[in-house]
């Protein structure tokens, strides 16, 4: 009995973790009314940095001590420091792009434009001698029909705004490769932790040079700035985390795909964003291309 419950718990996880994902472009939005996009992205990934602290104090209380050698406990904290600070820099400039591609485009074109990195992952798997299965082509071809409803204009015209975040999603796709690289080697919160405290500090150099941060302007943007680093990096990392285990992957990453959708969703409430019927259109097709992506396929 408990095990046909354990599916059904896992898929509510993953399905907040999206939410909160998803409504995480509107904070990521509304931040900008009141700071800059270095700023925001510095004290965010700060925040998300110190709300893993506990958790991470909390897993290891729950772990049985390993038993390992001086030497091995060194070479894996060199290994963990080394996995958090490159997911650091990656996540560092995908967030950055993201932030301000969101500055001149809407939250959900944002959020389907994001959500590429699911078809881009493989095509630069290719690069690294990975074979692709038509279904991945499949994906691609529709991926980029949708793009091009979604973002370019009548006039044959893509957005400033649609080209930053197009970036940031080949960038993620970098930041995912990377962690697929680590991940297996080293504790997942922990080097999570790292790399938002990296992500932080290489923010804020650009913030303090350029954009001049003032608390009373931080403090203005306590809402968005709290809710995307205690929500989106610190809660829904540890959901992630927690809703993953004993579930089968692929359900998992096509239940996480619909942050795009909630994105949509969130932007349309919140902030009265609207798309055009051809935009909406470009969202159902990305939308099955990301699903095609993600379908189980034979070696």
């Amino acid at each position: 009995m408990k095990k046909q419950q354990i599916p059904l718990k896992n898929s509510l996880i993953l399905l907040l973790t999206a939410t909160i994902w998803g409504v995480a472009f509107v904070a990521q939005s509304v931040g900008m009314d009141y700071v800059g996009g270095f700023t925001f992205n510095a004290v965010r990934s700060i925040i998300g940095s110190i709300v893993l602290l506990p958790v991470i104090w909390f897993l290891d209380k729950q772990k049985a001590p390993a038993k390992r050698t001086e030497q091995e406990r060194r070479a894996e904290r060199k290994t963990l420091v080394m996995g958090g600070i490159a997911c650091g820099i990656c996540l560092c400039l995908a967030s950055n792009f993201q932030q301000f591609g969101i500055k001149y485009t809407t939250v959900g074109k944002a959020g389907f434009i994001t959500a590429c990195y699911i078809v881009i992952v493989p095509i630069i798997g290719l690069f690294m001698k990975k074979k692709c299965s038509p279904f991945i082509w499949a994906a691609v071809i529709m991926a980029l029909i949708g793009l091009y409803l979604l973002c370019i204009t009548d006039d044959f015209s893509i957005g400033k705004g649609d080209i930053l975040v197009l970036i940031c999603a080949v960038l993620f796709s970098l930041h995912i490769l990377v962690i697929d690289y680590f991940s297996p080697m080293v504790d997942g919160v922990k080097m999570s932790c790292i790399q938002f405290l990296v992500c932080g500090v290489l923010s804020g150099i650009p913030a303090l040079v350029f954009e001049h941060p003032q608390w009373s302007s931080i403090l203005a943007a306590w809402q968005p700035v709290l809710y995307a680093g205690v929500m989106s990096c610190g809660v829904a990392y540890t959901l992630q985390i927690v809703g993953q285990k004993n579930m089968n992957p692929t359900v998992a990453s096509l239940i996480l795909s619909l942050e795009s959708c909630i994105s949509v969703l969130a932007g349309w409430i919140i902030l009265g964003q609207k798309l055009s019927a051809k935009e909406i259109l470009g969202c159902f097709i990305m939308f099955a291309a990301i699903i095609l992506a993600q379908l189980p396929q034979k070696e």
